[in-house]
């Protein structure tokens, strides 16, 4: 059965975000779902609640599983709420997890200050839109600097979705995960703080980290996370169960 691929999306962008690795892999064959998180690109106008974000998670995760083995990816906040969704007690179907740019807990300190930081950005004028285009025309290739944000900007759902955050136990999680598990992280990415205590507790891990890289991973280096991507995918094919004749 073919794999299939389930893209999760960080805080503010959207299924655009994925839009690189989605032509790649439609290129390839693979099938691919981008989905939207409430208060995010096409929802918008919805409010940003954690069960609704899981739920979403788990629709698209169970209706790939019935066509093959489903190896979910997310960035960021997409990456700590699938760390937890795969972590559940009942387990849900999912063959194989990439979780980019969020070996962090959310809570504490760190999520005090990112929050401060959020809301000082969107203090400014133009909520930090400029400042946000300046950074993003110095750190991505040209073909996918347009996609982190091409699905609008969820600025009302960030300070929200930060405060909720706090709420999930990815360690806890973390630890009920057996599944082969690829941790991916750009080199100067503020969140490798946690690197070491989510690879203790997830010893089968694998850590793969892009030079000369920051956050955005999957757009600044596109073609080295297609074939992170790739790899996984090959990783589960050779798992998957022969048929018997």
């Amino acid at each position: 059965m073919t794999v299939q691929v389930v893209l999760v999306h960080g805080i503010r962008t959207s299924a655009s975000m994925w839009r690189a690795q989605c032509v790649t892999l439609a290129e390839r064959g693979v099938p691919v779902e981008a989905v939207d998180l409430p208060g995010h690109g096409t929802r918008m106008s919805e409010p940003f609640t954690l069960e609704e974000a899981f739920a979403t998670i788990d629709r698209a995760v169970r209706s790939a599983a019935e066509r093959g083995p489903v190896l979910l990816v997310g960035h960021s906040m997409g990456g700590l709420l699938c760390t937890e969704y795969v972590g559940r007690t009942d387990a849900p179907p999912v063959a194989g997890f990439i979780a980019a740019s969020c070996t962090a807990v959310p809570r504490g300190a760190g999520l005090a200050m990112y929050r401060t930081l959020a809301r000082g950005f969107d203090a400014l004028p133009d909520r930090g839109m400029w400042m946000t285009k300046q950074v993003l025309a110095r750190t991505l290739p040209e073909h996918t600097r347009e996609d982190f944000g091409a699905g609008g900007y969820a600025l009302d759902a960030q300070d929200g979705a930060l405060a909720q955050l706090a709420g999930i136990d990815v360690l806890t999680a973390l630890a009920r995960i057996h599944v082969p598990l690829w941790f991916v992280n750009g080199q100067f990415d503020q969140l490798r703080v946690g690197e070491r205590t989510f690879l203790r507790i997830a010893p089968h891990a694998e850590l793969i980290v892009f030079p000369r890289t920051s956050h955005l991973v999957s757009a600044m280096r596109p073609e080295v996370f297609d074939a992170v991507i790739a790899l996984a995918i090959a990783t589960l094919e050779a798992d998957a169960p022969r048929p018997v004749w």
